[in-house]
C-alpha cells in the first residue's frame, strides 16, 4: 500500500482496502495521463543502478506542489529523502519557480523533521480532536 493511502486511511478512519482505492481515485484524477500527464515531474531515484525512492511534483499552479517523495523501507535513514527533496528544489529553481509548497501529516514526525531541516516552514494547519 503506498504511503499517502496508510496516512489517508488512519486520517479518515478507512480500512486498507477503502484507503487503497481513494488514493487510486486522486491519483487517476490528478495524473488522467498517467506519468505522461503534462506539467508533472515524476522521478524514480537511484543509488548505483538500486531504484531507492520517488518523487512526484505538480506544476500545474503558480507554486509547485510535491505530491509524493518516498524512499523505500530498506534504504531509509541513509539521505536519500534528503537527496531526493534538494534535486526537486533544484529543478524547480531551474525552471523559474520561487517556491515549493507540500502538506505532510501531523503524525509523519520524520517527514515534518526533515521538511524543518530543510527549512520548508507551516503555512497552513489544520486541526481536530477525537471525541
Amino acid at each position: 500500500m503506498s504511503t499517502f493511502a496508510t496516512a489517508i486511511g488512519t486520517e479518515r478512519g478507512l480500512s486498507a482496502e477503502e484507503a487503497l482505492a481513494v488514493s487510486r481515485q486522486e491519483t487517476d484524477k490528478l495524473l488522467p495521463d498517467g506519468p505522461d500527464t503534462e506539467q508533472q515531474l515524476i522521478w524514480t531515484a537511484f543509488a548505483d543502478d538500486v531504484p531507492v525512492g520517488s518523487l512526484w511534483i505538480s506544476t500545474r499552479s503558480r507554486t509547485p506542489f510535491v505530491y509524493g517523495v518516498e524512499v523505500s523501507p530498506a534504504h531509509r535513514g541513509k539521505g536519500y529523502g534528503r537527496a531526493i527533496m534538494l534535486a526537486a528544489e533544484q529543478e524547480c529553481r531551474r525552471c523559474g519557480h520561487t517556491a515549493l509548497d507540500l502538506n505532510v501529516f501531523g503524525d509523519n514526525h520524520t517527514a515534518i523533521a526533515l521538511y524543518d531541516s530543510l527549512g520548508y516552514v507551516v503555512t497552513s494547519q489544520q486541526m481536530r480532536k477525537a471525541l
